[in-house]
């Protein structure tokens, strides 16, 4: 049977509505928004970095606009609507989905044989661990004082031997995260976290796996087999298992293979569920597929795949922050610009909280949204210039607003001939809605500054 065909257009789009992206900053933040955003798209990617906030906090903002960080906090820690673990990295990810993610935990010690020598060595130091926790209740890795090896450099595979096993007890399912404070996570025994979500019976080998297939594509809505792997990234599954799951899955129709035109690259197989012919059919008919503007995080659930991003939209992101200042092209913390459905650009953006600023250093706009263009990958047309700078203005102000900040400079533009516009769309930018429950400054920050 031939496969049915789509435009690019209709898995972009479908894309979009899957990554709650159709319609951002427009929704209220609920329980159920949440869980559900999360469930759609896999999990809500976790990092360190504070430039402008951290991934989590922003990857909400992105979807529902400013809103209580310690409302989020309450929502995670106390209502347990989501909990901690790795997905595509460190992950909150929805606790509907614990049953499919605690068999990934109960094989945690037979897929990851590294730790059979640490295990042997330290099991003593493993137990003493998870006896303090018992005793002690949740504990972060700053509660234990033993120190790193002797000869060991500081660093992220240096850790001292109680952050192994720390990290051993929560990927192996025994301690979950119990809160953070200042983002330091503490551990506490599983069945004190998270007793109901415990209860449940744990998926079966092979059912994971045809969960996790079926999870990756429904949160893509059509997919390569290139994406399957670069989208949820843990566990990894070999090629064998991967490709027998699959089959399976095309043999029960399930999920059916369609073509994709134009294809940009290589030709590769798509695939989709079964249950989704519709929808990528509906997205096709579109005539556009979003409405407003956001930035994105890097770390966001839309960019874990980073070729399928330029393949659906024709925008080339690598995060810069582990690049060498000099060799850096658009700035160590670009925020990807999407504006109605297209990504327009990235904005090089930090938070200087005592000053309660938030500097746009960098605005780097897509040569082909710069000329007026239509985009080069999936399209809907040329979007309107003037409107999606307007656009671009009120997300920063959103974003100033959300991080604390009064106030908004603006640096250089790439093209130098689109600043004076985007500063004019700045000044004219309206006020942004006040946080449903507002901790920081929620007035319309200024902006200042002419720098070049």
């Amino acid at each position: 049977m031939t496969p049915r065909a789509f435009p690019l257009r209709a898995v972009a789009a479908l894309f979009l509505d899957r990554q709650h992206l159709a319609h951002p900053r427009r929704r209220r933040i609920t329980a159920a928004a949440l869980a559900r955003f999360a469930e759609d798209t896999g999990g809500i990617q976790l990092d360190s970095i504070n430039v402008v906030e951290r991934a989590h906090y922003l990857t909400v903002w992105s979807r529902f606009g400013p809103y209580d960080r310690s409302a989020l906090d309450r929502l995670v820690h106390r209502r347990r609507v989501l909990f901690e673990y790795w997905a595509h990295a460190a992950c909150l990810i929805p606790t509907a989905h614990f049953p499919a993610w605690r068999r990934a935990m109960l094989d945690y010690n037979v897929r990851h044989r590294a730790w059979r020598d640490w295990l042997q060595k330290n099991r003593s130091m493993l137990r003493a661990v998870e006896g303090a926790i018992r005793e002690r209740g949740p504990l972060a890795n700053a509660d234990f004082a033993q120190r790193r090896p002797a000869g060991t450099a500081a660093g992220w595979w240096n850790w001292k031997p109680t952050t192994h096993a720390l990290d051993y007890l929560w990927m192996s399912g025994r301690t979950l995260v119990h809160s953070r404070n200042h983002f330091q996570k503490r551990f506490d025994l599983a069945e004190r976290v998270m007793p109901d979500a415990l209860a449940r019976e744990p998926l079966a080998r092979d059912a994971f796996r045809h969960w996790h297939l079926r999870q990756s594509l429904h949160a893509m809505g059509a997919a390569t087999e290139a994406d399957l792997r670069g989208y949820l990234t843990f566990p990894h599954f070999a090629p064998a298992e991967r490709r027998g799951t699959l089959a399976a899955m095309l043999r029960s129709g399930e999920v059916v293979e369609v073509e994709v035109e134009p294809a940009r690259g290589r030709p590769a197989r798509w695939l989709a569920l079964a249950e989704d012919l519709a929808a990528l059919a509906a997205a096709a008919r579109r005539r556009t597929p979003a409405r407003g503007t956001t930035l994105l995080a890097p770390f966001d659930s839309l960019l874990w795949h980073r070729d399928r991003v330029a393949r659906l939209f024709g925008f080339d992101y690598r995060i810069e922050v582990y690049t060498p200042g000099h060799k850096r092209v658009h700035g160590y913390y670009s925020l990807p610009i999407l504006h109605d459905g297209q990504l327009i650009g990235r904005l090089d953006a930090k938070i200087h909280r005592q000053e309660g600023r938030l500097e746009a250093r960098h605005a780097h706009f897509e040569p082909w949204f710069a000329a007026g263009d239509p985009p080069p990958a999936a399209s809907w047309g040329t979007p309107d210039r003037e409107a999606a700078l307007a656009g671009v203005a009120e997300a920063v102000h959103s974003l100033a607003a959300f991080a604390g900040a009064s106030r908004v400079t603006l640096g250089r533009v790439s093209p130098a001939r689109l600043r004076p516009l985007l500063a004019r769309a700045l000044r004219n930018a309206p006020a942004p809605p006040p946080m449903r429950s507002p901790t920081r400054a929620t007035r319309a920050p200024a902006l200042t500054g002419t720098r070049t």
